[in-house]
């Protein structure tokens, strides 16, 4: 199974260099309350429950999930190298640890594609609020290129509600 992603390569990650700044900004995308972690969660839980009746929605679910964990991994080495420890917490810059309160609990199909849409438009927003204030060329293409994901991710869900939504 690969990833729902689209087709074009993500930038890489070598030229980026120590900027706390951006890599602190960037950090609320990565294992917060509502960061990649808690998307890739909250996927492959809602795929449990599509397997017993629709396996290739079953499929596609986990497919965006791996699309988030890819994510993770980018967002990561991109701290590391900005000089930000990719650390699992609620919030940046606190102690407090990650949790896994903010992943959906639905198990009805229509509710569970809900949850699932309302997240990816979340994760667009605040991917388009970094890049408002990001002022590193090469991290903001980065978090340009993995909105294109969650673009993609969203019409996908859409497509998917519809189909339960009849």
């Amino acid at each position: 199974m690969k990833p729902l992603i689209m087709d074009l390569p993500y930038p890489s990650t070598d030229k980026l260099c120590r900027d706390v700044k951006a890599g602190n900004i960037i950090s609320f995308a990565y294992a917060t309350l509502r960061g990649e972690v808690t998307a890739t969660l909250q996927y492959v839980f809602h795929r449990f429950y599509f397997e017993g009746t629709d396996k290739e929605d079953a499929d596609t679910l986990m497919s965006i999930a791996l699309a988030e964990m890819s994510h993770i991994d980018l967002l990561g080495k991109s701290m590391l190298k900005l000089g930000v420890p990719p650390r699992y917490i609620q919030c940046p810059n606190t102690e407090v640890f990650y949790n896994a309160s903010q992943v959906s609990r639905a198990t009805a199909p229509v509710k569970m594609i809900m949850d699932d849409i309302q997240g990816e438009m979340n994760a667009i927003s605040e991917y388009q609020k970094m890049l408002f204030v990001l002022k590193n060329e090469d991290v903001s293409a980065i978090i340009q290129r993995i909105t294109l994901d969650e673009q993609l991710h969203l019409e996908t869900l859409k497509r998917l509600l519809a189909k339960y939504s009849q």
